[in-house]
């Protein structure tokens, strides 16, 4: 029995359970556990822990309620809980969970509830809001008007609202902030008057919470609109004040004098108005008590006062026909005689309106216009007779004295502007002469036409259409070819406006001019060549019949035509090429501009071989292709040992018909070898491809033996100044004074006697033929220990018997040079064309390079 008693023990399995870590454990099965409702989405909340008496491996796992969303995923193994879903506190505030743990046979399960904790996510929310509300004008400064309702649907203090106003500084209004009641500030009123609806905006805030981690305070607005309701608390007002009546001479019984006009002051809601008068009638008006209107009872000659001011009040009238509140205004009538005479104008015999004058244009400023009598005349007395004087009219080149008159007044018309009064712009003018009353109600008027007719002047002289003209000229162009034409106009009349043409200048030799149609053209014989010249320019003059004139410049440009080939100084050149540098060619274009004396190179043909050289087409440098480093290479694409060759280089200008040259160019291509001469030789090796550094060294050499001489001379001079020793005095022989002068005669001049010679006698006859004289300076200081000093004159000149033939002409250069020692004449030699800098480097090497061809030829033989 006790056997069978251990083995049931033995096979016995006990459930697995969960640890309960308490309320507040993240660890556990989920016991009063609490979840915040602003947790993101796929965070790791919580972890099941639980354990089995045997010791087996549990499994755990949750689920929810049928038709419920499912918050939660559980990992099997390690427990580990994740949200899966957005939690809102507000629609559900607590989620039922059942929990499982297995250890593969039995299996416990428990119902939990996880309890939603809030966030500050909820914005409040107003009742009551946005509204519109009437309040009346008259109600009494902070008096409350409206309670603004507003609900947040969080808790703590995320869910308390307070209330305010936005910009309560330009309201009429206030706020209670913890219960939203809304009241009229103190001491202030509404007005319907000024402002009849008003715009409140009102902020309802919750007290903020915790949201994502942070202090968060939500907030919402809304708009009150508060209509203000007008009270009859405003007199009526007067319009138009203040108010003038006049009454007239002629004015009869019952004329109407003045209408007065008020309106109820509330205008929301206006009462209709009552007129009457309140004092100073006088029992001599009457007045409409609904229209204002004034009007006269008696005849004015009965009249006792000139001025009445009569007072006039509006009276507002209640519905049951009560008078209420009044407005007083006075109206101020005033009687006056008639203005029954306008100004009139007057001339020498009588009324006038039309006035005419003659004048030369441009009179002196201030000068009066006598030709012009004028007078103006207002038969009425007073303000009535009172009036100005206008003169209308183009611009202001006149002005009339007086501009106010009184009763009558001689009119006198002034030269205001000189310069205006021009006949070119204006043959007459014609001006408005108005007299209009001033102080009367009626304002009667008088015109006047005032026409002048000016007579012209030579005041203006001719010009130009332009300052300047600006010509072109082909320079093939033939003589007598129109260049450009100019034009010149003089506003003057008759013989003042006709215009005369001429041209001077140093420019204007090779052009004429037609003097009345302003053409300008070239000379019969002129011969125009851009290059020559390409650019001229004079003076054109137009001038009228009494010397008035005015100048413009005339600029012709010639231009140029390609009429010159490109041209080498020889057509055919000799070259001596070191591999790895270039020689250059070069052409001349005379060509005046450009494309015409722009010139591009080509080659045309190369012998033995056309695949050797390149060259550039825009400076004629030749150089080999870049593929070819050596003699070697180019021996072994010629199979020749042969290194000269011969090129037909052909120089292309760009103009329009193109010309060409072309020039046979023979080159040596050889290898650079190192020239002799030691390290001077490796410098010009060095430097060959700098000639600016070669010039610097040379100049620094001269510049220092400069330096050197000049501290050689100035010690010299010192210690010979120190030594205070007498200068040697030499004593020379001297030809008797009865020797014959040199006589020299121009070699060009043929002698009247051939045989003629240039003839020196000497003080001592030499005995050799034609011997050079002998001079003997004799040193008299002997401190000096200077030897006799012998000094040789050169040989007395001889002119030729005839004058040689002259040498052939070189263009830019002296034909002759009269030597002043040796009477001989010789043309003087050409110039050496100027080398440029590729061609000054290999001069230096071309001459080494000749001298180790010719060693390499007598080795081969």
């Amino acid at each position: 029995l006790l056997r069978c008693v251990i083995g049931l023990a033995s096979q016995a399995d006990f459930a697995p359970f969960f640890y309960d870590n308490g309320p507040y454990s993240f660890n556990g099965n989920l016991a009063l556990f609490s979840l915040s409702e602003d947790t993101a989405v796929g965070t790791h909340i919580y972890c099941l822990n639980g354990t089995d008496p045997e010791g087996q491996e549990v499994r755990y796992g949750l689920s929810f309620d049928p038709g419920s969303k499912e918050y939660f995923r559980v990992d099997p193994k390690s427990g580990n809980m994740t949200l899966m879903e957005q939690l809102d506190r507000e629609n559900q505030d607590s989620i039922d969970v059942f929990v499982s743990i297995t250890d593969g046979q039995s299996k416990v399960v428990e119902r939990v509830t996880i309890f939603v904790m809030d966030a500050n996510d909820e914005k409040p929310e107003f009742q009551n809001m946005p509204a519109i509300l009437d309040v009346l004008e008259t109600t009494l400064s902070g008096s409350s008007i409206y309670k603004v309702e507003a609900v947040d649907k969080d808790t703590g203090s995320g869910g308390s609202v307070t209330f305010f106003l936005q910009n309560p500084q330009s309201t009429l209004f206030a706020m209670d902030r913890n219960s939203g009641v809304v009241r009229i500030k103190s001491g202030e009123m509404l007005d319907y008057e000024k402002t009849k609806t008003h715009f409140v905006t009102v902020i309802a805030k919750d007290g903020g919470g915790n949201l994502n981690g942070k202090e968060q305070f939500m907030s919402s607005s809304a708009t009150l609109t508060i209509n203000v309701i007008d009270v009859q608390d405003t007199a009526p007002s007067f319009i138009g004040t203040p108010y003038f009546g006049y009454i007239y001479e002629i004015s009869e019984p019952g004329s109407e004098i003045f209408t007065v006009e008020a309106k109820d002051g509330d205008v929301g809601n206006p009462n209709p108005v009552h007129y009457s008068f309140d004092d100073g009638d006088d029992g001599v008006f009457s007045i409409n008590k609904t229209s204002g209107c004034i009007t006269l009872l008696t005849h004015p000659m009965y009249l006792k006062r000139e001025i009445f001011n009569i007072k006039v009040k509006a009276s507002e009238v209640s519905p049951e026909g009560r008078h209420m509140d009044y407005g007083v205004t006075t109206v101020v009538i005033r009687v006056v005689d008639l203005n029954n005479n306008p100004p009139t104008f007057y001339g020498e015999h009588g009324p006038q309106n039309m006035f005419q004058l003659t004048m030369y244009e441009h009179p002196p400023e201030g000068e009066i216009l006598r030709g012009l009598k004028i007078t103006v005349n207002d038969s009425d007395q007073g303000a009535n007779a009172k009036f100005n004087l206008k003169l209308i009219g183009p611009g202001r080149m006149l002005r009339v004295v007086p501009q106010t008159v009184l009763n009558e007044a001689q009119v006198t018309i002034l030269v205001e502007d000189s310069a205006a009064m021009d006949y070119e712009k204006h043959h007459f003018l014609t001006y408005k002469l108005l007299a209009v009353e001033i102080d009367t109600p009626e304002r009667f008027s008088a015109t006047a036409d005032i026409v002048i007719h000016l007579m012209d002047t030579n005041d203006n002289a001719p010009k130009f259409s332009s300052d300047y003209y600006i010509a072109r000229i082909p320079e093939n162009s033939p003589g007598g070819s129109n260049v450009v034409s100019v034009t010149a106009t003089d506003p003057d009349s008759g013989p003042w406006g006709d215009v005369k043409y001429s041209i001077y200048g140093s420019g204007a030799d090779l052009f004429l001019i037609q003097p009345a149609s302003g053409i300008i053209y070239t000379q019969p014989w002129a011969r125009l060549d851009a290059e020559v010249r390409s650019k001229y320019n004079f003076y054109v003059k137009a001038e009228d019949a009494e010397g008035k004139y005015s100048l413009a410049e005339v600029f012709v440009t010639v231009l140029d035509l390609n009429d010159h080939p490109p041209a080498f100084n020889n057509n055919f050149l000799e070259k001596t090429m070191v591999i790895g540098a270039p020689v250059k060619i070069e052409a001349v274009d005379e060509d005046a501009e450009i494309p015409n004396n722009v010139i591009e190179y080509a080659i045309m043909k190369a012998e033995p071989d056309n695949n050797i050289f390149d060259i550039n087409a825009d400076t004629g440098e030749i150089m080999l292709k870049s593929y070819i480093k050596s003699m070697a290479i180019i021996q072994n694409i010629t199979k020749q040992k042969d290194c000269t060759w011969s090129l037909v280089v052909q120089a292309r200008d760009r103009g329009q018909p193109s010309f060409s040259t072309t020039a046979v160019i023979k080159i040596d291509v050889t290898e650079a070898t190192q020239l002799s001469g030691g390290p001077l030789g490796s410098f010009l090796m060095q430097s060959r491809n700098n000639p600016l550094q070669i010039l610097g060294m040379l100049a620094g050499v001269i510049s220092l033996m400069l330096i050197v001489t000049v501290i050689i001379s100035t010690a010299t001079f010192m210690r010979n100044k120190k030594s205070n020793r007498i200068l040697p005095h030499r004593r020379v022989r001297r030809r008797p004074r009865n020797q014959n002068l040199w006589n020299f005669r121009n070699p060009l001049k043929t002698p009247e006697n051939p045989g003629e010679k240039f003839q020196v006698e000497e003080e001592q006859p030499e005995p050799e033929p034609e011997p050079e004289p002998e001079v003997t300076v004799e040193n008299i200081n002997y401190n000096n220990n200077i030897p006799n000093v012998v000094r040789y004159w050169p040989s007395p000149p001889r002119a030729p018997c005839l004058p040689p033939p002259p040498p052939l002409y070189i263009p830019g250069e002296r034909q002759w040079v009269v030597p002043t020692v040796s009477a001989t004449v010789a043309p003087k030699p050409r110039k050496k064309p100027m080398m440029n800098r590729q061609d000054t480097v290999n001069l230096a090497l071309v001459s080494e390079l000749k001298m180790k061809l010719e060693q390499k030829r007598m080795l081969r033989q």
